[in-house]
């Protein structure tokens, strides 16, 4: 299954599927580059995003729907698994 990318701004991408928490930086923090922390699955710290939480919490739901959507019809899915058969 391949996973949707998510930008945090200034060229940076993460995969969507890693993301576990956002975080608003505030007050004296928050400046140019500086908006969002970003938690990911496997890294102790989080990564400091130059994009609001809401626009990236946006981009997290759309990467959700793209993943629910089913491939086009017509193309088969990748590795050349056939969804199962219920008859």
């Amino acid at each position: 299954m391949s996973s949707q990318f998510v930008s945090l701004g200034l060229g940076r991408f993460v995969r969507a599927d890693r993301v576990l928490a956002l975080e608003p930086i505030e007050g004296e923090e928050r400046g140019p580059g500086h908006r969002t922390r970003v938690w990911l699955d496997g890294l102790a710290q989080p990564i400091v995003a130059s994009r609001s939480e809401a626009a990236i919490l946006a981009d997290l739901g759309g990467a959700a729907e793209a993943a629910a959507q089913p491939p086009p019809s017509g193309r088969r899915r990748r590795g050349g698994d056939e969804p199962p058969s219920l008859f």
